[in-house]
């Protein structure tokens, strides 16, 4: 056992007791202690040169630390409830007719596309595979697949009367 262990081991109570007080929760005071023992454990024979009893301190707070940011980036069961309840719901007739409407019409200007430009569209933006693979399997360039890439979306574009929004390159962000 490190040496650093072995103060933990020594002020345990007294470190489970401030923890206690500043995290308001003797679980997350034992979590904290929990986490900072396998810390102590990964490091091994490594000792600072002052104060253990502060590091150690220091090490729990920040374990404690840790784990709030853990949990607070995880969504709740009830949440997760609430979000698959929330569903549909909440959309109305017209949003609804309006995005049929669009998908009709993207439909409409995908089939409308040469078979190669349509492929390489839906390869590129909805299976969202590399520029070179797709090159690949067409036996055609990285840049002429660019090229047909571009003219398959400034045909959908137009007609779904959008602006076509260029994703890099020069010009990148701007509406084209």
């Amino acid at each position: 056992m490190s040496s650093l262990g072995s103060v933990l081991l020594e002020h345990y109570e007294a470190f489970r007791k401030r923890l206690r007080r500043r995290l308001g929760s003797d679980d997350l005071a034992l979590d904290a202690l929990q986490e900072t023992w396998l810390r102590v454990e990964r490091m091994g024979g490594a000792q600072p040169q002052r104060n253990p009893v502060a590091y150690l301190f220091r090490m729990a707070v920040n374990a404690a630390s840790d784990q709030r940011s853990a949990h607070a980036r995880v969504l709740t069961g009830a949440e997760v409830e609430a979000l698959m309840e929330e569903g549909t719901d909440h959309l109305d007739p017209a949003t609804v007719t309006f995005g049929r409407a669009e998908m009709s019409a993207l439909t409409d200007a995908l089939s409308e596309l040469p078979a190669r430009q349509r492929a390489i569209l839906i390869a590129a933006r909805v299976e969202h595979r590399p520029i070179e693979a797709i090159a690949a399997e067409h036996g055609v360039s990285a840049r002429m697949i660019g090229k047909d890439l571009k003219k398959a979306l400034q045909h959908c574009a137009a007609r779904l009367d959008r602006p076509l929004v260029q994703r890099f390159g020069p010009g990148a962000g701007k509406p084209s």
